[in-house]
């Protein structure tokens, strides 16, 4: 796993390193989708370049990208001007709905468009090559060694662009120093990561490390580790779930915006929000019970999970036993199952070697004894059905009453506590 996944969390790291940085300004300019605008613009280019008969790797394509995101590069910069009249987060909307419907155009005449327009979404960081990384890393040190050394006038106009006017910084000429570089990098980090892995590079480590720190430079360490580590989480999970690679890091970068979110958000409520909300759950989750036992029921479903009794309690003997037999056929399936589909990953990654007659057969069993689990796991649907015709009276009323009784008491706490502060004042 080491080796197969070493090079491409390189190119994350790679990635991550001037990402972030551009990810800060993108935040303070208030530009938050024109990576994925220029993005799609690049794309487009490579659109192009794949008409004319180039593969999407080839130079042609990149210099077709590159030509394509300049443009929309000074685009950008000229349009910030007029921010008063038109909103640039408007013109980075319509350029992006007009790369992304012109590129669906140019590929419904291409073969094998379906395949191309996966590729420039998710791209194919799993194959990145020492060669590749090396490359940009080269670029991107570069370009990086130009921004340190244009730091002050670029910082000014993205954070502090009143500050920047009062020096008579030229905005234009900065704005297109800030925009040509981007298209740069974003153009050179499509051709491996692909349009979504691009944009999660860029955002989400910038704007959570903005939730964390008030400076640039404790923004940027931030972002840089939590870049690293996200693509470890999406490589590792990919790796462990034999997911397709760039959507695995995407998601991971989606997860940690979503667990810092409820973070926050957990902060700053009060034990008596909280409480009502843990009473209205369990009234709605008793509603729902009573009224549509045939439903999903998720709580209830991991509750049996764990506790097999909870279901049993409400199933006859011989449906007891039924059910038992039936559990027990699902784990020995599934322990076979899983260690097969281990060894079908280890070939289809390469870590282990079998010729095409047993991969055959090794997909034939597969289907056959996938088939099977899935009649126990049918018997088991049966029996959860008869299981809630006789729950959602004997669990679903008592919860919905638990519920309501419980709002009760807290509506009229609150109502006392507000006579009292209403008597104090």
């Amino acid at each position: 796993m080491v080796e197969l996944l070493f090079w491409p969390f390189l190119a994350g790291l790679v990635l991550t390193g001037m990402h972030a940085w551009f990810g800060l300004h993108v935040l303070a300019r208030g530009v938050i989708f024109v990576d994925l605008a220029l993005a799609q613009v690049a794309a487009l280019g490579i659109t192009v370049a794949i008409l004319y008969g180039h593969p999407v790797q080839s130079e042609a394509a990149y210099w077709y990208a590159l030509a394509f995101a300049g443009g929309g590069a000074v685009l950008f910069a000229l349009a910030r001007p007029y921010e008063a009249s038109m909103q640039q987060e408007a013109v980075i909307g319509i350029v992006y709905a007009v790369s992304a419907s012109l590129g669906v155009l140019a590929l419904d005449r291409a073969p094998q468009g379906a395949e191309h327009i996966k590729q420039l979404l998710i791209g194919s960081i799993l194959t990145v090559t020492p060669q590749e990384v090396g490359a940009l890393a080269a670029l991107y040190g570069l370009i990086g060694a130009v921004h340190w050394a244009l730091r002050r006038p670029l910082t000014e106009v993205s954070f502090d662009p009143r500050l920047a006017a009062a020096r008579r910084r030229w905005i234009f000429l900065w704005d297109v120093v800030f925009y040509g570089s981007f298209a740069l990098v974003v153009t050179s980090s499509v051709r491996i990561a692909g349009v979504l892995l691009v944009f999660s590079y860029l955002i989400v480590p910038a704007a959570i490390a903005g939730l964390f720190a008030a400076t640039v430079h404790g923004r940027l360490l931030i972002a840089w580790a939590l870049g690293a580590a996200l693509s470890a989480a999406g490589l590792y999970g990919s790796w462990t779930w034999d997911l397709p690679t760039g959507p695995a890091i995407v998601a991971a970068f989606g997860a940690a915006a979503a667990l810092v979110a409820v973070g926050f958000a957990i902060k700053r409520l009060s034990v008596l929000f909280f409480a009502k909300i843990f009473f209205i759950f369990i009234g709605l989750t008793g509603l729902l019970l009573a009224a549509f036992p045939r439903m999903d029921q998720p709580w209830l479903d991991a509750l049996e999970n764990v506790a097999p009794a909870v279901q049993e309690a409400f199933l006859t003997s011989g449906e007891r036993e039924t059910r038992r037999d039936s559990a027990e056929s699902i784990a020995s399936a599934s322990a076979e199952l899983t260690r097969l589909r281990a060894l079908e990953q280890d070939v289809r990654w390469g870590a282990k070697e079998m010729d095409t007659k047993k991969q055959e057969r090794l997909r034939q069993y597969l289907a056959g004894r996938s088939e099977i689990l899935a009649g126990d796991q049918l018997v088991l649907k049966a029996l959860r059905a008869k299981a809630r015709e006789r729950q959602r009276y004997a669990l679903g009323m008592p919860l919905l009453l638990l519920g309501a009784i419980g709002l009760a008491v807290l509506a009229r706490k609150a109502s006392s506590a507000g006579r009292r502060a209403t008597g104090i004042k």
